[in-house]
């Protein structure tokens, strides 16, 4: 078998754009997988078409050959954009080679230790705040609405909830992400007591909601320096967070979070490779270690979690792309041992599950881990061609 070309395809998807990449062979076989460019990586469609070039007519099934060459191209820069393409390169060989052995990928890697996979609901009121009419929700505007929303995470079986911060201007509320450049803040990155306030009240009104028994987490992403995060989750340490995720460079100011407050501290989204994630383990900086499946690739990610569980840390996927991603991702969680809890995104564009083939079924909370070869399914490229990028 050989692979004859590699195709990308845009889906708009509200705010944003769902990419997918197709990798087609001489034997009828395609593979998929799925990256995103909305994560100040753009370019990541480019660097596919270059690195695309070294696997046009090589054995689709021969993966570490293809994932060590690509690899070695790219050594000088091999992480960020370099390492989105290769990723996205070789989750779609991954689900040639599993449609060619008629298994599931996660049967590559040992096989399923689970078939049912626990969510969280992500982003939680996110879209309801910042797209409501795309994704035809109703709009959040108080503390009471968020309340509600929250007590419908747990009826609907969610295992747990993390939202961002949102700041509240007495009518309605505002994202919140200096660390992003999307509010003020930016670049000094100071914590205010008003930013306090805003966190400690939105907890309490999720609360409310959702029980005190109820798993919530907050997610401080890259919004403060480390004085300002230690302010923070230690202004948060009565509230019971199943954890707090955030995002720094330095493992040192992680572990030192970590050591000197109570709140479990989550982080490694941004990481690439066993040697980005191996001065965080060596320094216990994290209660759980986030792998993102689409940004390093499955294999890269197993060796992540294997190296994780070395240190007694179990891990958790970084899921918050298209309905492909979380089939990605449901095979990596079911095949990992020091597994955590998966990402998920409930609230999302209308046509979301028309892009694939076979949607991802959840019942309670938890996601159903296909049988079916490779992913799980295919992309749906009718679906695909009606919705244009933005």
């Amino acid at each position: 078998m050989k692979i004859t070309a590699v195709k990308i395809l845009h889906a708009g998807a509200g705010p944003r754009n769902y990419s997918f990449v197709k990798v087609e062979t001489d034997e009828g076989l395609v593979g998929w997988s799925e990256y995103t460019e909305a994560v100040g990586n753009a370019g990541t469609t480019a660097a596919i078409d270059r690195l695309a070039e070294l696997l046009v007519g090589a054995d689709p099934l021969r993966i570490s050959e293809a994932d060590s060459l690509m690899y070695t191209r790219t050594v000088p820069a091999w992480s960020g954009i370099a390492a989105h393409a290769r990723a996205a390169l070789t989750n779609a060989l991954l689900d040639i080679k599993g449609k060619a052995f008629g298994v599931p990928v996660a049967d590559l890697f040992g096989g399923r230790l689970r078939d049912r996979i626990p969510l969280y609901w992500s982003h939680c009121g996110n879209a309801r705040i910042r797209t409501p009419r795309i994704m035809q929700l109703p709009k959040l505007t108080t503390y009471e609405e968020l309340s509600d929303l929250t007590a419908e995470c747990r009826e609907r079986g969610y295992k747990a909830l993390k939202m961002n911060i949102f700041a509240h201007d007495g009518e309605r509320f505002q994202t919140f992400a200096p660390g992003h450049g999307w509010s003020e803040g930016f670049p000094a990155l100071n914590l205010d007591r008003e930013t306090i306030q805003f966190a400690i009240r939105q907890i309490e009104a999720a609360r409310k909601g959702a029980g005190d028994d109820f798993p919530l987490m907050l997610d401080l992403n890259y919004n403060f320096k480390l004085e300002g995060f230690l302010k923070i989750l230690r202004a948060l340490e009565p509230y019971d967070l199943e954890w707090a995720e955030l995002d720094k460079y330095d493992p040192t100011s992680v572990a030192l979070m970590r050591e000197r407050t109570r709140v479990p501290i989550a982080s490694g989204e941004s990481l690439y490779g066993l040697a980005e994630y191996r001065p965080y383990f060596e320094r216990a900086a994290m209660d759980v270690a986030v792998v993102d499946v689409i940004w390093n690739g499955y294999l890269q990610s197993a060796n992540i979690a294997t190296l994780a569980d070395a240190y007694d840390t179990n891990v958790a996927p970084h899921n918050f792309y298209g309905p492909l991603a979380d089939c990605i991702s449901a095979q990596f969680a079911a095949a990992t041992p020091n597994f955590r809890i998966m990402e998920y995104e409930v609230e999302d564009v209308p046509w979301r599950h028309d892009l694939v083939t076979h949607p991802p079924v959840v019942e309670n909370g938890e996601m159903l881990v296909p049988n079916r070869p490779g992913w799980g399914t295919d992309i749906n490229e009718a679906a695909v061609a009606a919705h244009p990028p933005v």
